[in-house]
C-alpha cells in the first residue's frame, strides 16, 4: 500500500518485493500511472483547484508532483505542496486518507496548537483530495504539505549517532505528536528516523509522516481489546516494532511509546543489540522481552557505564508500567526527558543541531557504528478494514534493502491516499 511520503517515495524508487516464501503473498499487480504535463489542474472534493508542477517521483503505482493553488502562474521549484496521483483502480490510499481527514485537517491541528500553547505540531496537514479524469481514465489524488530531508539520512551522515541533546529534543517533539494523534483515536505504529522529515522551510521543525500502519485504537472512544493474532505477528519495522506487534496484537498507545524508546536508544548509541539478527523475528521479539524485563541490563548492552543516559532508562521503565488500554502520562514522560537535558547542562531551545557523533553521546558497540543493518519491513495490504487500519495485516512484503535517494520533497513517502 502507499503510505505517506516515506512509503510513497520508497515505492516510487523501487518496485515492491514479495515477502519471503511461506509468509504470504505480495501485493497484487497494479496499473502504472501516466504522467500529467505541468499545468494540469485538479479539482478536489471541496471544489478547490490545484495546479501540478514537475513530477518529483515515479514508481509502479503513482506519481508525486510539486503543486500549488491554481493560478495563472507556473508551479515553480519553490512550490509549498505536493500531490500524489495514481489510477483510481489501484486503491491503496483509502485507509490512510481516513486518518488524514479525521485527524489532520489544518483547522483541527491549529485548534490543538492554540489550546496547548504550541509553536508548531509535527503532524502533516491534509489539504484536499479527489478524483480526476483524463483521457477516459480516472485518477485519485491527495494534496499534502511539502517537506525536506528525512532524519535517517541525517543519521547516516553523522556516523549513525545523534547528539544527546538532539535525541531528547526529538523525543519531546514526538511526545507532542503522539499525544495529539492518540487523543484523536489513532496510533502511528511505525516511528523511525526515515519517517521523520524536516520542514521544507524551517530546519528546526520535524514532522512524523507515513501513516501506512496507523490504527484506530479507539473508534468513537471505545478502546479495542487485547487480542493476539498469529497472522499479524511482527508487523511494522522489525528493529523498532513493539512487543505487542510481535505477538500479533493490534497497536495501542504504549506501543508507540515503546517504539519511541527503541528509536531514542538507537539514535544515541548507533545500534540496537538485536540488529544483527533482524531476519529472525522470534529472536528480535525475545530480545525485546528481555529488555522489558530488565531495562538496566539492556541499557548496559547499549552504553558504557559512564555514558548511560539515565533519562532513557527512566523513560522505558515508565512505559513498561502501562497496560494495553492505559492512557500514558505524557507530561511525566516529558519531564523525564527535560530532566535529561538539564543533567547535561542544556535545555530545549527549539534548535535541532545535527553534529558529528562524539564519544560523550554514550557509544554503543563501536565496531558497529558505521555498519548499516539490514532492515526488514512488513507492510500489509488490505482494502477496507473493520479495524480502521491504514495498512492492515492481510498481505505482507519486505521493504527494499537498497536505500533510495530522497527527492526534494516532502512527506517522505506519499500517504496511502485511498484504497479501493
Amino acid at each position: 500500500m502507499y503510505r505517506l511520503y516515506r512509503s510513497c517515495i520508497r515505492s516510487l524508487q523501487m518496485p515492491p518485493k514479495a515477502q519471503a516464501a511461506g509468509k504470504g503473498r505480495g501485493p497484487a499487480k497494479r496499473k502504472l500511472a501516466e504522467e500529467f504535463p505541468p499545468g494540469e489542474v485538479l479539482t478536489d472534493t471541496s471544489k478547490k483547484s490545484w495546479k501540478l508542477g514537475d513530477p518529483i517521483g515515479q514508481g509502479g503505482f503513482g506519481l508525486l508532483y510539486l503543486a500549488n493553488e491554481n493560478s495563472s502562474k507556473t508551479v515553480g521549484a519553490d512550490a509549498p505542496y505536493v500531490i500524489k496521483v495514481e489510477p483510481s483502480d489501484n486503491g491503496p490510499l483509502f485507509s490512510e486518507l481516513k486518518f488524514y481527514m479525521r485527524a489532520a485537517k489544518p483547522d483541527l491541528i491549529q485548534s490543538w496548537m492554540t489550546s496547548h500553547k504550541m509553536k508548531y505540531l509535527g503532524v502533516p496537514k491534509y489539504w484536499g483530495s479527489g478524483l480526476h479524469e483524463k483521457g477516459g481514465k480516472r485518477y485519485r489524488f491527495m494534496v499534502m504539505d511539502r517537506f525536506g530531508t528525512d532524519l535517517q539520512k541525517k543519521f547516516e551522515e553523522t556516523g549513525r549517532r545523534f547528539p544527546r541533546k538532539l535525541v531528547l529534543q526529538l523525543g519531546l517533539r514526538l511526545l507532542d505528536i503522539l499525544e495529539y494523534i492518540h487523543e484523536h483515536e489513532y496510533v502511528h505504529a511505525d516511528i523511525k528516523a526515515s519517517n521523520l522529515l524536516l520542514s521544507h522551510n524551517n530546519p528546526n521543525q520535524v514532522y512524523l509522516v507515513d501513516y501506512g500502519l496507523a490504527y484506530r485504537y479507539a473508534p468513537e472512544g471505545v478502546l479495542k481489546e487485547y487480542k493476539e493474532d498469529p497472522k499479524r505477528c511482527h508487523d511494522g519495522t522489525i528493529e523498532f516494532t513493539s512487543i505487542d506487534a510481535h505477538k500479533g496484537v493490534s497497536p495501542c498507545r504504549r506501543s508507540d511509546l515503546e517504539i519511541l524508546g527503541y528509536c531514542m536508544v538507537q539514535w544515541l548509541c548507533s545500534k540496537l543489540p538485536w540488529e544483527d539478527k533482524l531476519q529472525d523475528p522470534l529472536y528480535v521479539r525475545d530480545s525485546k522481552l528481555q529488555c522489558r524485563d530488565n531495562v538496566s541490563e539492556f541499557m548496559s548492552k547499549c552504553f558504557s557505564s559512564q555514558d548511560k543516559p539515565d533519562e532513557l532508562q527512566k523513560f522505558m521503565e515508565e512505559v513498561k508500567t502501562l497496560s494495553y488500554t492505559d492512557k500514558p502520562a505524557y507530561q511525566k514522560l516529558r519531564s523525564i526527558l527535560e530532566a535529561g537535558l538539564k543533567s547535561i547542562g542544556t535545555k530545549d531551545d527549539d534548535k535541532l543541531e545535527f553534529s558529528s557523533a562524539v564519544s560523550s553521546n554514550g557509544a554503543g558497540p563501536s565496531s558497529s557504528a558505521k555498519k548499516t543493518s539490514k532492515r526488514k519491513k512488513v507492510v500489509d495490504y488490505k482494502e477496507e478494514s473493520d479495524d480502521e487500519v491504514v495498512g492492515s495485516p492481510a498481505k505482507k512484503r519486505k521493504s527494499p534493502k537498497k536505500k533510495g535517494k530522497n527527492p526534494l520533497f516532502l512527506l517522505s513517502h506519499a500517504p496511502v491516499l485511498f484504497s479501493g
